[in-house]
Parts: C-alpha cells; sequence; structure tokens
C-alpha cells in the first residue's frame, strides 16, 4: 500500500500528517513561499487525508517537525498509466543539508512505487535555482515547460 511505513535515517522518522500538525504544516508551507493560516492548514490535510490518491508526509528530527511531502496519485493519459506527483516538499531551514530532503524524495519514491506509479514527477519554480540543484542531485531530470493560468473567481 503506498501509505505504509518505511526505514528512516537515525533520528529520523516519517508518517502521515495529521490535523494535530496544522501549526507545522503552516509554517513549513508559509516557508516555501505559500503563506498559510493554521485554520487553511487543518482544512488541507482534511482534504488529503480524505482522499485516498494523496499523502502528506511529515518528516520529525527527534520529535521535532522538520519537514513535508505532497503526493497526488493521477492516472496519466498520455502514458496510460499512473503518475505520483510531488505537489510540495520543504525541510526548514535549520535541518537542511542533514539528509531530510533526500530521505522525504525516497519515501515519496517508495510509495509511488508502492501505489503503481510508473514513474514520480516535480515541478519547481524557476527561481529556485538551489532546488533545481538537489533535484538532479537525487537523480531527476529537467523535464518539461509549466505553463500556468490563473483563474479568477
Amino acid at each position: 500500500r503506498a501509505f505504509s511505513t518505511g526505514h528512516y535515517p537515525l533520528g529520523t522518522d516519517m508518517r502521515m500528517a495529521v490535523v494535530a500538525d496544522a501549526d507545522d504544516v503552516a509554517r513549513l508551507l508559509t516557508d516555501l513561499g505559500y503563506p498559510c493560516e493554521l485554520d487553511e492548514a487543518s482544512e488541507r490535510i482534511s482534504a488529503i487525508a480524505g482522499n485516498d490518491r494523496q499523502a502528506l508526509v511529515v518528516a520529525r528530527r527527534d520529535g521535532a517537525v522538520v519537514g513535508l511531502i505532497a503526493l497526488d496519485f493521477m492516472y496519466y493519459l498520455p502514458l496510460g498509466t499512473t503518475t505520483c506527483r510531488v505537489t510540495a516538499l520543504v525541510v526548514t531551514p535549520t535541518a537542511q543539508g542533514l539528509g531530510i530532503g533526500r530521505a522525504l524524495l525516497k519515501e515519496a519514491e517508495r510509495r509511488a512505487r508502492v501505489g503503481g506509479a510508473a514513474r514520480i514527477e516535480l515541478t519547481s519554480g524557476a527561481q529556485r535555482t538551489e532546488a533545481h540543484a538537489f533535484y538532479r542531485a537525487c537523480g531527476y531530470k529537467d523535464s518539461s515547460v509549466r505553463f500556468v493560468k490563473l483563474l479568477g473567481a
């Protein structure tokens, strides 16, 4: 099952986020550049928890939440198979460089395989050059250009 637990580096554990993690999730999303209030984080965690095609995993180091990764499993028509998309990945500034990001990606890849995904993908803003170097170092390749159009109310 895509949402079971795995093995992690010493001092680190990972688990599915719960509403009690809302303060940490709000802080991490804000760190990522997506300001989020506590009530919004609670709603988002609940929405993901209620969707069997999504996962929100938090990483803890010595009991403190230091990172998260969000996954979305979707059927990808052009390839005729399931793709796992990383929709968010963030590690607190104080925990960066400790292997937490790599562990979160490995956990995402493990869950993707178990969930039947043929591939895993992520997008990253053009300005996030350090993140791009990190993803390349983790074996990810540049793939495509993404276009976005915001839809008004």
